[in-house]
């Protein structure tokens, strides 16, 4: 067959494979659901070690990094799920570890001892692990049968291969090296069980933010950022740096909403996806405004005092319901004329053409955070004034005086 020719030679069965790789053989449905089961496991264990981690971990670029991967692992588990369903009747077993060395596995890198350990886990062993596993299943998948979920794991792959290479380079400046403990790690990857060492008691939570020697203030609230931004004597200009600021302060939004995420249970799997992505936008929000600092040739960790007190204070005084709430109600403020849209036409007035575009975007952001907060929040009552007036007691409450 390997003559077969397309009509005046136009590609063959979409251009998927060839006739011969067509007529070859290829994973039953049964394997292929057993392996995409052990993938959606290993990235959701993967997305609550990355939250999970993120608020105490003191390295700015690794909170970052970790919103990201959180992020990314959320929607490829997402997309798995969908998969799934698509090849099985209910119910799913979704849930259901695959195996226990797994298990253990991935309990032994969520309780790591230190950062170093803990990236040593995620970056040195499983996802590299896991990317390999998932190119080997593109690799023995039937081309033309199976070929939904070989394009949505492709797509999945340049993910893989982005979080891959990062932590290599997260491994190379922190000179981080493996141990006897990330050899047991590869093996129970493989499927050998291996003895608790981190696990034998689960890490609780650890919702206070710390920060690097670079946020040497992270109690210094003599910024307010509003009151300049509004002041109508003010000229654009110094207001577009002023916006860099409060989107670098944005740091302590992953922070609260990783603990939100952390401590809420019970929920479907869109309720932490949907807030997954929004904890992803603030960070990436955070990082407009250090771009913004750098452009401006201000050197934000000597010059611009970042503090943590709004992450600190509702993490450790309210419950992770009433933090949402407190969340939604700031957000209703945003959306008005006087929110962000306002942001937006100073960026422009100011003729910093990258604070504009930062602009423009952290309000398109905004757009769909009002949506996952009506989906998640505003859905529990029965009326939206009271979810507002909730928010606004919750917040009222926060005390932020740190002396």
């Amino acid at each position: 067959m390997s003559e077969y020719k397309g009509y005046r030679g136009l590609p063959v069965l979409s251009g998927l494979c060839t006739m011969e790789e067509a007529m070859g053989e290829g994973l039953g449905v049964d394997e292929c659901v057993r392996r995409l089961k052990r993938f959606h496991y290993s990235l959701k264990r993967l997305h609550r070690i990355f939250n999970d981690r993120l608020t105490a971990e003191p390295i700015y670029e690794l909170k970052m990094g970790f919103s990201l991967h959180s992020f990314l692992c959320a929607e490829l588990a997402t997309e798995l799920r969908q998969r799934i369903g698509e090849m099985r009747e209910p119910p799913l077993g979704l849930d259901v570890v695959p195996c226990e060395a797994l298990e253990v596995l991935f309990d032994e890198i969520a309780n790591a001892v230190d950062t170093q350990g803990l990236v040593l886990g995620l970056y040195e062993i499983v996802l590299p692990a896991l990317k390999t596993e998932v190119e080997q299943y593109c690799s023995d998948t039937h081309r033309l049968a199976d070929a939904p979920t070989r394009r949505l794991l492709r797509a999945g792959l340049l993910d893989l291969e982005d979080m891959v290479i990062y932590g290599a380079q997260v491994l190379e400046a922190l000179d981080v090296e493996g141990n006897q403990w990330s050899a047991n790690l590869g093996k129970a990857w493989e499927g050998d069980l291996m003895e608790r060492e981190y696990s034998l008691e689960p890490r609780p939570f650890d919702g206070v933010p710390r920060r690097d020697e670079r946020f040497p203030d992270p109690y210094n609230m003599g910024v307010n950022a509003e009151v300049f931004l509004y002041d109508k004597k003010m000229p654009a200009q110094p207001k577009a740096l002023m916006m860099f600021y409060k989107r670098l302060r944005e740091i302590d939004v992953p922070e609260m909403m990783a603990s939100i995420i952390a401590e809420t249970e019970g929920k479907p799997w869109g309720y932490y996806r949907d807030m997954t992505r929004q904890l992803w936008d603030e960070s990436r929000h955070a990082m407009m405004g250090e771009v913004g600092f750098a452009q401006a040739g201000v050197d934000w960790s000597r010059q611009v005092m970042v503090n943590f007190t709004w992450s600190l204070a509702l993490n450790t005084q309210l419950d992770p319901k009433e933090r949402h709430a407190v969340l939604y109600f700031i957000e209703q403020g945003l959306m008005p004329k006087t929110g962000k849209r306002y942001e937006w036409e100073v960026a422009k007035e100011s003729g910093n053409t990258l604070s504009a575009l930062f602009q423009d975007f952290d309000w398109a952001d905004e757009v769909l955070h009002a949506r996952v907060g009506r989906d998640w929040y505003l859905s529990e009552f029965d009326d939206p004034k009271k979810a507002v007036e909730y928010g606004d007691q919750c917040w009222s409450r926060v005390l932020m005086d740190w002396g």
